[in-house]
């Protein structure tokens, strides 16, 4: 059984209307897909989870690997949460909220209700805490330069604290559905991974590396009655096909980062579930190091851009979940433009051109994530595409984790295929966090004026929106210092017994009301 959200409309700026008030008793993960229950919630049990790869807790911040983002769904809260659609904040640890007149500042108001699995009052000097530690260089958040960008941070009250920005943010509340509440008292154990304390529906109980974490209910949770299992227990199981293999014979009720070909086998058989994570979508791209001859040369990466069969990797790779795009937007983001999207269409006779005007290229390395089989395959593709326009390429499987590592401090030498999430934000988080993108330093040292005054007009809000989207995708299109592939959906996978699965926007597994049937 797939489902499907689809999201619409883009807050539009801090400084206008009245203020954003909004009530209710919600988990600060965004749950934007559910499975429907068979019937009703049965509490207790403890959930099985399978993840391919293991914890790296200076990761915490990145958003990057399946047991980072499970950790962070299940042990942490946020301060506000998007809805199943559209980008227009919901509460959470935040009730309410006003912005200034000038966008410049935003005032909050907390729960009053909320403690840490120390048993701690959760209060406004969490909040500075929190968004501090995250504009910390030595996390790597993505969203770090937005959090850098308060000024000052004044707490009026236990439960009240005014945001005060150095110019307006477009992406301030893409930031605060981010940032993960964490307890100032337990940092020093978060650092070592001995530790994780959040306010979040599930306690962390441990972690063996390279073996499992455990989590327990949180019986204080504010949200009454939730959640209704005891307890998840999460097991890294590195090779795709043992994972695969205790999905289907029941040793997990549930397993990310499987191939959507595995996925499809598993329900095929009529042992498990998929859910499509639309509204969190990635894209399929190859990156350049433009410092790298011939990729400094734009001849070399519009040649590579036209050679890629973006189809065949949607079609064949990603089952039909998704769509081929020259743009790294989805087509539900105010950036999205179906002409600029289409710019590079595979024409092999113009991409041989381009090589031909260049010149002899030596070989170049792809690198990509070792164990993810869906990536092995769209280097494969990559590899035979430009083989057909004279351009040899060697394969470099690389750690995951290494391979992240890499990514974060720009150490590929060559190309690189890999998914960015971030578009299905407000589009400035894109270009001015995310690590391929960012304008100021990024993965393919690329570096521009036009470009960062493009990034930074519509992260500031000092023009008209969609004429700084057009502004960034012409920038992203003409210098191609990353070529997009297309837009994937992820697919998850689960035995019919675990319900109630829900996930946010940066695919962080929700089980706040999740429970075995």
């Amino acid at each position: 059984m797939t489902q499907h959200i689809g999201r619409r409309g883009l807050l539009r700026g801090l400084g206008v209307g009245a203020a954003l008030l909004a009530t209710g008793c919600e988990s600060a993960v965004a749950r934007q897909e559910r499975v429907v229950p068979a019937g009703p919630p049965k509490p207790g049990g403890t959930a099985e989870l399978g993840l391919l790869s293991d914890l790296v807790p200076k990761n915490l911040f990145t958003n990057t690997g399946p047991a980072i983002t499970t950790l962070i769904g299940l042990v942490y809260d946020r301060l506000v949460h998007y809805g199943p659609s559209g980008l227009e904040p919901r509460p959470a640890l935040a009730t309410s909220w006003t912005p200034a007149p000038d966008g410049t500042a935003l005032t909050l108001r907390l729960r009053d209700d909320v403690r840490f699995h120390s048993g701690r009052e959760f209060t406004a000097a969490d909040v500075e805490f929190s968004l501090r530690t995250y504009a910390d260089p030595q996390w790597n958040g993505q969203l770090r330069s937005t959090a850098a960008a308060i000024t000052d941070v004044d707490v009026i009250g236990p439960h009240e604290v005014v945001l005060r920005f150095a110019h307006p943010l477009s992406n301030i509340f893409d930031l605060l559905d981010t940032v993960p509440i964490i307890d100032s008292e337990s940092i020093a154990d978060l650092r070592s991974g001995a530790r994780f304390v959040g306010t979040g529906p599930f306690r962390f109980d441990g972690w063996r590396p390279n073996t499992e974490l455990r989590f327990t209910r949180n019986p204080d949770y504010f949200v009454p009655g939730r959640p209704y299992l005891d307890g998840v227990r999460a097991r890294i199981i590195p090779e795709k096909s043992s994972l695969l293999s205790a999905l289907k014979s029941g040793q997990v009720h549930f397993a990310d980062t499987l191939g959507h070909r595995d996925v499809e086998s598993a329900v095929r058989l009529g042992t498990a579930r998929a859910i499509t994570l639309t509204g969190a979508e990635l894209q399929a791209y190859v990156g350049t190091n433009v410092t790298t001859p011939p990729l400094d040369d734009v001849r070399i990466r519009r040649a590579i851009a036209h050679a890629l069969d973006r189809e065949r990797i949607i079609t064949e790779v990603f089952r039909g979940a998704g769509y081929a795009s020259s743009l790294p937007w989805p087509k539900d983001s105010p950036a999205y433009d179906e002409a600029r999207a289409a710019r590079y269409a595979r024409d092999l006779p113009r991409a041989r051109a381009l090589v031909a005007q260049h010149g002899p290229v030596p070989v170049l390395p792809l690198v990509y994530a070792a164990k993810d089989p869906s990536l092995a395959a769209v280097a494969q593709i990559v590899q035979n595409n430009l083989a057909e326009i004279g351009i040899e390429v060697r394969l470099e499987p690389l750690d995951r984790a290494q391979f992240t590592q890499q990514l974060i401090a720009g150490g590929f030498r060559g190309l690189w295929v890999t998914t960015h999430s971030w578009a299905q934000m407000t589009p400035s988080t894109l270009t001015v966090s995310a690590y391929p993108f960012n304008a100021r330093k990024n993965a393919s040292h690329f570096s521009s004026p036009d470009y960062t005054r493009a990034a930074d007009a519509a992260w500031q809000l000092t023009g008209d929106p969609a004429e700084a989207h057009a502004a960034l995708s012409d920038q992203l299109l003409d210098e191609l210092f990353l070529i997009e592939i297309g837009v994937c959906w992820q697919r998850w996978a689960h035995s019919p017994e675990l319900q109630g699965i829900g996930y946010s926007r940066r695919r962080e597994l929700d089980l706040t009301e999740a429970f075995l049937a």
